[in-house]
């Protein structure tokens, strides 16, 4: 047998599937299952654009560039928190940043006891 005359193309495999869910849905339920697939096209396309919408704004958090000092680093920590200076020590910034987000930070710069 010659392999180019069993080759099935693009058009042909659209024909094929759409007469075998004619056969298999019926005429009358196929218009139904479109509607179907529309709207479930719709929403992976809201939930898509959704998620890349959510990943930018992670994206855009913190600081955009590398830090010169420490001081900047903790400025950027706590922008992205919420918090101000106010005139506080790093080491008071450090502590505030440690209970906001949840972890308590060693007493006395880190030394143990």
């Amino acid at each position: 047998m010659d392999g180019a005359a069993l080759s099935i193309g693009g058009t042909e495999w659209v024909f094929i599937v759409f007469v075998a869910l004619v056969m298999l849905l019926g005429a009358d339920r196929l218009p139904d299952a479109a509607r179907r697939l529309g709207r479930l096209a719709g929403e992976y396309g809201r939930a898509r654009d959704e998620i890349r919408g959510r990943a930018g704004e992670v994206r855009g958090m913190g600081p955009t560039g590398p830090v010169k000092t420490e001081s900047e680093k903790l400025d950027a920590m706590a922008g992205t928190l919420g918090l101000s200076r106010d005139g506080r020590t790093d080491e008071e910034m450090r502590r505030l940043i440690a209970d906001s987000v949840g972890g308590g930070a060693p007493r006395g710069g880190g030394q143990g006891r």
